[in-house]
């Protein structure tokens, strides 16, 4: 749980609360784009190693180009106390795709806030109307899903949720493109446009595999070039993380009835094997080395 304390006064800040991948990514968006970021979790043990990510991905993204010339970064502010977010323009919730969590601390953030405050649950699926009945002020909650690496990818998908007021979806907006994101806004469904849509395709992708079809490289190769997928659908896998993954199909599976979606056997064997992808060094690539 969060431990909440008294702070000084933040409104020009971003909270994130999450210091997971997305939470780490979507502060090295808004530090780039010389915005405050308090991120939260409840281990120093994560916050020390996002401190260190977030500078490499910082580092990664200006020679990418993607932050402006000349901008100053944003301060970073680390904490295990919540309320520490407490007078933040913005909080962003970016914990773990996993829906009971997730409601357990938005209920916990909105008792904090005052009304008024946008509240952004970062999902790639849960509908917003499904978290709304955590929160004391459902018309400050919408969704966003931010794909990975947040620092990146120039477009945001964002949820209004049956109850989200009109004042919320523009402070939204605008936070966004404060931060240099295109955004399209879609009504609530569970895995929304993109994962409703991605997130088969790539497991019918690892289907494919397991059943000899073609090889993990051919897979992505044959998207690329003849489809002009920007990676692969596995390379993709690899950089959401597979066990993040399979329990968003899983979700999509429970939320919409549609027993397709559930995660492929190969991907689940992945995933208890604690082949995450990236971040654990392998997927259904090896990158030689664990990215804590």
């Amino acid at each position: 749980m969060w431990r909440w304390v008294t702070v000084n006064s933040r409104s020009d800040t971003i909270a994130v609360f999450g210091a997971g991948v997305m939470g780490r990514s979507i502060t090295a968006l808004a530090l780039g784009r010389g915005v405050d970021v308090v991120l939260v979790d409840v281990s120093d043990d994560i916050l020390q190693k996002a401190r260190t990510e977030i500078a490499q991905q910082m580092r990664h993204g200006q020679f990418m180009g993607a932050f402006p010339d000349g901008q100053a970064a944003g301060t970073l502010t680390t904490t295990l106390s919540g309320t520490d977010a407490a007078d933040a323009g913005v909080v962003i919730e970016a914990i773990t795709e996993d829906a009971s969590l997730k409601a357990r601390i938005m209920a916990e953030i909105s008792g904090m806030l005052p009304a008024g405050i946008p509240v952004i649950t970062n999902t790639s699926g849960i509908p917003v109307a499904e978290l709304a009945k955590s929160v004391r002020r459902p018309e400050d909650l919408a969704g966003a899903h931010f794909m990975n690496p947040a620092y990146l990818i120039e477009m945001v998908e964002v949820i209004r949720g049956p109850q989200t007021g009109d004042e919320t979806m523009a402070a939204v907006r605008s936070a966004l493109e404060r931060l240099g994101k295109k955004t399209v806004v879609v009504r609530d469904a569970p895995g929304f446009v993109t994962s409703r849509l991605l997130h088969p395709m790539i497991n019918e992708a690892v289907r494919i595999v397991a059943e000899g079809v073609a090889s993990v490289e051919s897979v992505d190769r044959l998207m690329h070039g003849c489809l002009g997928h920007p990676t692969g659908p596995l390379r993709t896998a690899d950089l959401i993380g597979l066990d993040n993954l399979a329990d968003a199909l899983r979700l999509l599976a429970e939320r919409t009835g549609n027993s397709t979606f559930e995660p492929c056997e190969l991907l689940l064997e992945k995933v208890r094997r604690g082949d995450l992808g990236r971040k654990t060094g392998r997927g259904f690539y090896d990158y030689g080395k664990v990215l804590s």
